[in-house]
């Protein structure tokens, strides 16, 4: 395997320590001259490696104030159907959810048509906030038939559904179809994750689908859109 350019060395160098802990998510990196000396390199190789970290979005350079270590945003992978738990497992971070309602209802026309039940059908309504550390990032509603959990618990809630699902259920989670749309943010989004009326928020709807083609779950996320990016990985199609 061909040996990789200096530059490219001390930048893995530089993810390694931002990964230990060592330089900390919005603190500034020794200045180029401390890095010179800590790596034995050149000025230029330097400024090549925090140059490529930059365009990797791994570091941000403020004009006339240094390079500081970009704040992590919680990387929203739409193809891999997983747990808000699980999308923060590469992250240094505690998380918590903070349930507003936990009920059992009957649902809108809407809601229902969504599960594919009737409207008479009870269901569970379970509405929470997400905190990263203790910063809220994202108010989710959810909506579940009660014949397919009637042994969902506000404790379950409190952590993470899917985990309930796959683990304690032994149900097979097939796929989702979510919609993404920017929004203003609804009143109770703006006073749960204090965040600015005008400032434009997403919103995530999504489908869950076991194996077998029941509808086990819909529900609506608001996303804090400073918290959060969206990846998406398209593939082409060798046939045509």
């Amino acid at each position: 395997m061909a040996r990789l350019p200096m530059y490219r060395q001390i930048a893995d160098a530089i993810k390694e320590k931002i990964q230990s802990g060592e330089y900390k998510p919005g603190e500034a990196l020794p200045t180029e001259a401390q890095l010179r000396e800590a790596f034995s390199v050149s000025r230029v190789t330097v400024r090549q490696a925090l140059k490529l970290l930059v365009e990797q979005n791994v570091l941000e350079s403020i004009q006339g104030s240094g390079t500081y270590v970009k704040e992590n945003k919680v990387n929203y992978d739409m193809y891999e159907y997983s747990s808000f738990y699980e999308k923060l497992s590469h992250l240094d971070v505690k998380t918590h959810s903070e349930i507003l309602a936990f009920e059992i209802t009957t649902p809108a026309p809407a809601i229902a048509e969504a599960l594919e039940i009737n409207e008479e059908d009870r269901i569970f309504y379970v509405k929470r906030v997400r905190f990263i550390d203790e910063n809220p990032v994202t108010l989710e509603e959810t909506w579940m038939p009660l014949s397919l959990f009637p042994d969902l618990t506000y404790e379950v809630m409190q952590g993470s559904k899917y985990v309930f699902i796959k683990g304690t259920k032994k149900m097979v989670i097939d796929r989702s179809e979510q919609e993404i749309i920017p929004v203003l943010p609804p009143q109770e989004v703006v006073n749960q994750l204090g965040i600015p009326a005008d400032q434009p928020i997403i919103e995530k709807v999504t489908k869950g689908y076991l194996v077998d083609g029941t509808v086990f779950e819909y529900s609506r996320n608001y996303f804090k859109s400073s918290d959060y990016k969206f990846t998406l990985v398209a593939k082409r199609n060798h046939h045509y």
